[in-house]
């Protein structure tokens, strides 16, 4: 059989199994080079052709941020044909945006079109003079229920595919203009340095390690050097403590490691940061003393929510060194972020200087992370979609349709 019959009469696309029945074409926006090479061999594509397609398709994705494959002026007119005939892509499609007074910039974003598991999720960027971060999203509310966070309010929905983590940095990167030859926006702040992004941090909904596969195929794509080319020393996954993957983490994805420790004593971590009752904190700290690659020059971030009364006082702060012994370590004490219904309140600020003081006579690096965002809800801990409310009107009408 010809390659021309094949493309004209494919199989089923691999990538359609999410999308089977929506009348919607699967996007390759976000997929890694191994689903992109499926879907070339269901269009009939030799298999001996497929590594240099491949090829250029992920430099059409990743290095030029293609929307169509009309553009694609190194693909054959007939494969270009059957790629749009069968496939899109579609990234997320952004729901609202909404841009900070300090320049912070948050996208509500809805699944590509026809994925069988519609929702929504949202990530941040927060430009600063020398770098640009990305905060994206591993999952669709979370299942761990930390007190202080308003994310852990939202019920896990679904864990995201590897193409919806990923998609997020194509979105971001089409909206701050970040392509080869495009514009980049004149509202709000942006970084002097030669990217908008710099930096991707796994910090938004959802606990990354609860979805080990898809963030770390996702992160993949991200730190291809033929594409998106984002160093793994600019990645930083961030976990609130699933001690048994972070080895496993820093072995097979090999990104900077961020630990939300939040508390020195396991009683009140347990409160905080509920998976401390499966996890305790010598565990948590024995995992990143072993962490693979950890130095210092590839230091952990621990980060440290300030609250109130609760954790921040000078005996805190000296167990937190005492804890910190032996491994390489930057400290980020956050001020709580405040959000609807929350039983916290920020520690004052020369609470706070005084804390980090006890840390900085110590030798180690405690920045105070600057609040961003809090006039759009895109701080640190209060991101929360409306996907709960979108399962629950999608429940209601599928009711409504078999009972009519």
């Amino acid at each position: 059989m010809s390659t021309v019959a094949d493309i004209a009469r494919p199989a089923k696309p691999a990538l359609a199994a999410s999308q089977e029945n929506s009348g919607a074409a699967p996007s390759l926006a976000g997929a890694g080079r191994a689903e992109i090479a499926r879907a070339l061999g269901d269009l009939g594509v030799p298999e001996n052709q497929r590594r240099m397609r491949v090829a250029q398709l992920w430099q059409w994705i990743y290095g030029r941020g293609a929307t169509g494959f009309d553009d694609m002026s190194n693909v054959g007119k007939e494969l270009r044909g059957a790629l749009g005939d069968h496939f899109s892509l579609a990234r997320p499609q952004i729901v609202s945006a909404q841009l900070s007074a300090d320049g912070t910039r948050k996208w509500l974003l809805r699944s590509q079109p026809g994925t069988s598991a519609p929702a929504e999720f949202e990530c941040v960027y927060i430009p600063e003079e020398d770098r640009g971060t990305l905060c994206i999203s591993s999952q669709v509310g979370c299942s761990l229920t930390c007190s202080f966070c308003h994310t852990g309010t939202q019920r896990l929905l679904r864990n995201l595919t590897a193409a919806e983590v990923a998609g997020q940095i194509l979105v971001a990167r089409d909206a701050l203009g970040e392509w080869p030859g495009a514009e980049r926006p004149t509202d709000g702040a942006l970084p002097l340095a030669p990217r908008a992004i710099t930096n991707i941090v796994l910090m938004g909904m959802g606990e990354p390690l609860h979805n080990f596969d898809n963030v770390r195929d996702a992160m993949a794509t991200a730190s291809d050097n033929e594409g998106l080319g984002y160093s793994k020393r600019r990645i930083t996954l961030s976990t609130s403590g699933v001690v048994p993957q972070i080895a496993r983490w820093g072995a097979e994805a090999g990104t900077m490691l961020a630990i939300s420790l939040h508390a020195v004593r396991d009683e009140l971590r347990d409160e905080l940061v509920p998976i401390n009752r499966k996890h305790p904190i010598r565990d948590l700290l024995a995992a990143c003393r072993a962490y693979p690659g950890v130095s210092n020059a590839r230091r952990i971030t621990f980060e440290y929510v300030m609250l109130d009364g609760i954790n921040d006082s000078d005996a805190d702060a000296r167990e937190l060194v005492r804890l910190m012994a032996g491994i390489p370590a930057k400290i980020n004490l956050i001020p709580f972020n405040p959000w609807p219904g929350t039983a916290y309140d920020c520690s004052p600020w020369d609470r706070i200087e005084a804390f980090a003081e006890i840390i900085n006579r110590a030798g180690y690096s405690s920045p105070v992370r600057s609040p961003r965002g809090r006039d759009i809800m895109a701080a640190c801990g209060q991101l929360k979609s409306a996907s709960e409310r979108q399962a629950s009107e999608v429940k209601a009408s599928k009711a409504g349709a078999k009972s009519s």
